[in-house]
């Protein structure tokens, strides 16, 4: 993307019988020429978040039908697909995260697409991708992502604890990146043991592939020897290998967007970026909880441009009034910073604009509405 003005389409709820808001979700993928992206046998990463169990505000299976269908008139083949937690929960290997997709709604015969983990079992699919940013010079993304002809994102836009919002770049970021890629988002150090579960069982020192864990009454891993890919937190049948979560706010969400500038390498001319801006919660759908939403539902936004749609998404919920009673506890008033609200430490700029310096998209956009 250059300099210039993006085109950031948006489609509120509004609603009639004859105009729904699957329809207008249609009338946006018409807008941004979504047809013109994919071509006749592509296989398409249409890329969400399937929600972590009891978390109610991921983007419903019944607008992901759609768009799977949106794709599918182009004779492209849509899967949908997710990545692996770097955290021990309900989506940390492929078996229980697709378990997890079908228990929130992600079935087949709901999406009308197949369910694809893009990292493997256990987060360890991973190709490296050249980015030459400011932390890394290259970034570990998930096989299937890099393996796909095009990418579809879908993200629901909300708080969130370290990037002060999550949209589309969180969304392609971090959501595209394999465990080794999440780790070196989250941490700048080797993950610990926690002595009091560990049973020295030695599955952990058996996978590494660095041979940095050595066994004795507890399971301890060499700093210096390890490579950072992750594998013995997904591997440790006890979950007592965990991540030391030490690096700033501002480095996470600059790590994320160089992450994401690799997700999308290859592939600047068939990706499409549509943010849903509802049930905007105070944080992230890793959670196994909803907490109230701090604004009033807004609706759907989507580009071609990965940091105009964030930005916009950005502006559209700063401009409400907040809602009483909510986590927000600052920037109530229409105008105010509902991030900052919610998150006061977080300056959630730091990912726009180095997005935009690393050449993803321009801050700068026109909105049009459906």
């Amino acid at each position: 993307m250059g300099d210039k003005e993006s085109t950031v389409y948006f489609a509120d709820l509004r609603a009639v019988q004859t105009r729904t808001l699957l329809d207008k979700l249609d009338e946006l993928l018409s807008r941004t020429s979504s047809e013109s992206l994919f071509k006749k046998g592509d296989l398409v990463a249409v890329k969400l978040h399937f929600g972590e169990l009891g978390n109610t505000s991921y983007v419903r299976s019944v607008f992901v039908r759609r768009v799977v269908d949106g794709i599918k008139k182009t004779g492209a083949r849509p899967f949908l697909t997710d990545t692996n937690t770097l955290y021990v929960g309900t989506r940390g290997n492929s078996v229980s995260h697709i378990e997890t997709a079908v228990l929130n709604g992600f079935g087949f015969a709901s999406a009308g697409a197949p369910v694809i983990i893009a990292d493997g079992l256990r987060g360890e699919g991973k190709v490296a991708v050249e980015v030459k940013g400011r932390h890394l010079k290259e970034v570990s993304i998930a096989r299937e992502i890099v393996s796909a002809d095009g990418i579809l994102a879908l993200a629901h836009f909300k708080c969130h604890e370290l990037t002060g919002f999550g949209g589309t770049l969180k969304n392609v970021g971090m959501g595209c990146a394999s465990r080794e890629g999440k780790l070196k988002q989250h941490s700048d150090c080797a993950p610990v043991v926690e002595p009091a579960a560990c049973t020295a069982c030695g599955e952990c020192a058996l996978a590494c592939p660095a041979d940095a864990i050595e066994i004795g009454n507890v399971a301890v891993i060499n700093g210096e020897l390890c490579i950072g890919c992750g594998y013995c937190i997904a591997l440790c049948p006890e979950g007592t290998i965990q991540v030391q979560w030490n690096e700033t706010a501002a480095n996470v969400q600059e790590k994320m967007v160089e992450h994401a500038l690799g997700a999308v390498k290859g592939k600047e001319k068939s990706a499409l970026y549509i943010n849903f801006i509802t049930q905007v919660s105070p944080l992230c759908d890793c959670y196994g909880h909803t907490d109230a939403p701090i604004v009033p539902d807004i609706g759907i936004v989507a580009s071609r441009d990965p940091v105009a749609v964030d930005q916009a998404s950005v502006d559209l919920v700063n401009a409400e009034r907040g809602l009483e009673g909510t986590a927000l506890s600052s920037g109530l008033e229409p105008g105010g910073d509902k991030f900052r609200g919610v998150h006061p430490n977080v300056d959630w700029t730091v990912q726009l604009s180095y997005a935009e310096t690393m050449g993803l998209g321009t801050r700068q956009y026109k909105l049009e509405k459906v």
